[in-house]
């Protein structure tokens, strides 16, 4: 025989609890599921590297100039043609013009055996290799680099990677 304080259903403090697992399993499933500034500044550093493989492929293929340039928050492509001059790259959606995401910003641009120029510009010829170069990329205490040698593939590196023009050596 049920006493008349004895009912069905749950208490309080089992509400709670099941709330407090609950809450606690969401908040490690959006920690999981969301990438933290390293991670996706790393993953920006690596797009960048093969845009940049790509533009340089794209030179080769197509025999005309292409220009990479950033502003900090973004970056863009251009191609050279004779009629217009430099203008914005639009008939391939890869080299699109592009906002990093809040954070990250392009602090850096290093050409070997050049002065810095005050602009973030790199230019790929058709038929000449592409100078060595170095971006740096940073994310309040995160760095990762994207240099090239004038032969071989852009990557992306971590840590800081130019100083005062030099080159990284990794």
């Amino acid at each position: 025989m049920l006493s008349p304080i004895d009912t069905k259903g749950f208490t309080l403090i089992e509400l709670l609890v099941v709330l407090l697992i609950m809450g606690l399993l969401a908040g490690l499933v959006s920690a999981i599921a969301q990438p933290d500034a390293r991670a996706l500044l790393r993953i920006e550093a690596e797009r960048l590297a093969h845009l940049l493989n790509l533009a340089t492929d794209e030179s080769r293929f197509t025999g005309k100039n292409i220009r990479w340039t950033s502003d900090g928050p973004g970056y863009r492509f251009l191609r050279f043609r004779e009629d217009t001059g430099w203008s914005e790259i639009r008939d391939n959606d890869l080299l699109r013009p592009r906002l990093l995401p809040p954070g990250i910003a392009i602090v850096d641009l290093s050409i070997e055996s050049m002065r810095p120029q005050g602009v973030m510009r790199l230019q790929f010829t058709p038929y000449s290799p592409p100078p060595a170069f170095s971006i740096a990329l940073s994310s309040g205490g995160a760095h990762y680099t994207v240099t090239a040698p004038p032969v071989g593939a852009a990557r992306a590196l971590p840590g800081e990677g130019t100083t005062h023009g030099q080159m990284p050596l990794r």
